[in-house]
């Protein structure tokens, strides 16, 4: 049966943008079942820190790309991530939920929801997801792609006593509890929600993903002076990618001059990052702009080996669901991981080399003996990756998990006008 679902993510975005691109791929896989998507989106970019797909003074957009509609809503211009972010985010809520109450009757291309999925990272989305459910007396999902608050107390942002982690907590057990479902894409997240007193049995994983049809692979195309490409694909914020500068750093003192560190992307810490290479006096070293989801597949296919380099944070106990992590499997190419989470992916699929996390000469290690071994090594490495990503973690596969999911909350005993209906607890 044909379902009308409705996705508040404020970060989505469509392949010609870059970074992560979930919701497009669930969406798009739902369109092919039948199914109706709509996804409210922030058409201030983060990655790019600009607005798109919104000329000045319009109100909002309705975009159609690959099935999936995107509804592009006007937010709060910020840089960093300091009070205007925060205005950033408040304005998303506010306006999802103003434009989506009147939406259809607006637009005739958009139909009334029967179920509404609020995205985090931050739990605003969700909140406005949850009293639009009300509103339109559909089903409420909630999906946990970070475990606000407790990320931010783990990474060291705020103190667990800072009034905002209070109010987030609040919020959180307010919208564990009203959720139908809740849809975590870390595999051991269930383990926190559980300990604020949430039902299990409403707790479902599907994590991130990969469109394989996308990713050919294909001979190494080695750059025009031949060099060894190391390459980083992804946001340039709070990760550990100094000590992928410093590993450069030993890899040029040790003479390893075949050897090129390529780092693509954008975030807050950029423009840090790149005075310390300047600093370090690194010449093995390139950063380049970011790039549209779309043509992620073609630049990994440049690059020989693949790194995702992780702090040594406690949140990692929850396991990881990194987007370039399956980008760099469905790639077929060798990877190094550096840090201890629950779920090691690289060590499972056997793709790739492990190094401890902040750790410069065991990461400068790791890229020199991949660059030492012979190369029917590490394209079997590759191939095993691609399987692997192939069997757990194809779009597809995770849409009829998704699928599944929302016809659950038809099945249940009572129906949707009485599940929905009920007073706020």
């Amino acid at each position: 049966m044909q379902r009308s679902i409705w996705i508040l993510n404020h970060y989505a975005l469509t392949p010609d943008l870059p970074g992560g691109g979930r919701h497009f791929e669930l969406g798009s896989q739902l369109v092919g079942m039948g199914h109706d998507v709509t996804v409210f989106a922030s058409a201030f970019n983060h990655r790019l820190r600009k607005k798109v797909r919104l000329l000045d003074g319009q109100p909002w957009n309705l975009e159609e790309v690959g099935g999936v509609k995107f509804v592009w809503l006007p937010t709060f211009p910020y840089q960093g991530n300091g009070w205007r972010r925060i205005v950033n985010m408040i304005s998303y809520m506010f306006r999802s939920y103003r434009l989506g109450k009147r939406l259809p009757d607006l637009d005739e291309r958009i139909s009334p929801p029967d179920v509404i999925l609020g995205s985090s990272v931050h739990l605003l989305a969700v909140l406005a997801a949850y009293f639009l459910s009300r509103r339109f007396a559909a089903h409420f999902v909630m999906e946990v792609r970070d475990l606000w608050p407790q990320t931010l107390v783990d990474i060291g942002a705020f103190d667990e006593r800072h009034l905002l982690i209070r109010l987030l907590r609040v919020l959180e057990k307010f919208l564990y509890r009203r959720a139908e479902r809740i849809i975590v894409l870390l595999p051991r997240a269930d383990e926190y929600i559980v300990g604020l007193g949430i039902d299990p049995d409403r707790i479902r994983w599907i994590p991130n993903g990969v469109n394989l049809s996308q990713f050919s692979v294909q001979k190494p195309q080695a750059l025009a002076n031949g060099q060894f490409t190391v390459m980083y694909v992804g946001n340039h914020g709070r990760n550990a990618l100094k000590t992928l500068l410093d590993s450069a750093k030993v890899v040029q003192s040790r003479g390893c001059s075949d050897i090129q560190f390529v780092l693509i992307g954008d975030g807050h810490e950029k423009p840090r990052l790149m005075a310390y290479g300047e600093q370090l006096g690194l010449v093995n070293t390139e950063f380049r702009d970011p790039i549209p989801k779309a043509q992620v597949p073609a630049a990994l296919q440049t690059a020989d080996v693949l790194v995702s380099v992780l702090r040594d944070l406690t949140l990692y106990k929850y396991g990881i669901s990194l987007n370039k992590l399956f980008d760099y499997l469905a790639a077929g190419k060798p990877v190094i991981l550096t840090g201890n989470p629950l779920n090691n992916i690289v060590k499972e699929a056997q793709c790739g080399l492990l190094a401890p996390p902040n750790d410069p000469d065991a990461l400068a290690g790791a890229v020199i003996n991949l660059y030492k071994m012979p190369s029917e090594e590490r394209k079997s490495m590759g191939k095993r990756g691609r399987a692997y990503v192939s069997r757990h973690h194809d779009y597809e596969v995770l849409a009829r998990r998704l699928q599944q999911v929302i016809e659950e909350l038809f099945d249940d005993a009572g129906g949707k006008n009485s599940a929905c209906n009920q007073a706020p607890g």
